[in-house]
């Protein structure tokens, strides 16, 4: 997905809604690529990042205002957990955490994208289909 198309360049609100957290291994210390100095340790086996433990989270790695212009100043080596958080509508699929996270700072819910296609102008068609069986 190109940049210019893409609604996580003009939102991060799951950098600023949830805890993100990721198995300790990712981290640069123990071989992974999370840059060691941006993250806490939450239990013997799991880290998150430096900000997002808290009652109001924010990422130490989220740059810019939330619901305008934002990017990651660790992009390349975020932690999984932000590699597969999934934004509504990526694949015509909704994300009812993307969805929360929007709605908690007054941005509405991405749009699915999927069409709606009024199916009663194919019924006779088909049914004169399964007559030819």
């Amino acid at each position: 997905m190109s940049e210019i198309n893409n609604p996580c360049m003009t939102c991060g609100a799951c950098c600023a809604y949830f805890r993100v957290s990721f198995y300790w291994a990712e981290s640069e210390e123990a071989g992974g690529v999370v840059p060691q100095a941006l993250t806490e340790q939450v239990t013997p086996f799991l880290s998150c990042m430096k900000g997002t433990n808290s009652k109001t989270p924010r990422c130490v790695a989220l740059e810019g205002e939330v619901g305008q212009s934002v990017s990651c100043s660790v992009y390349l080596n975020r932690p999984t957990t932000c590699h597969e958080f999934d934004q509504s509508g990526l694949n015509g699929i909704a994300s009812p955490a993307c969805d929360r996270a929007r709605a908690h700072y007054g941005l509405p819910a991405l749009d699915v994208g999927l069409p709606v296609i009024d199916v009663s102008a194919f019924t006779p068609a088909l049914a004169a289909f399964r007559r030819a069986d």
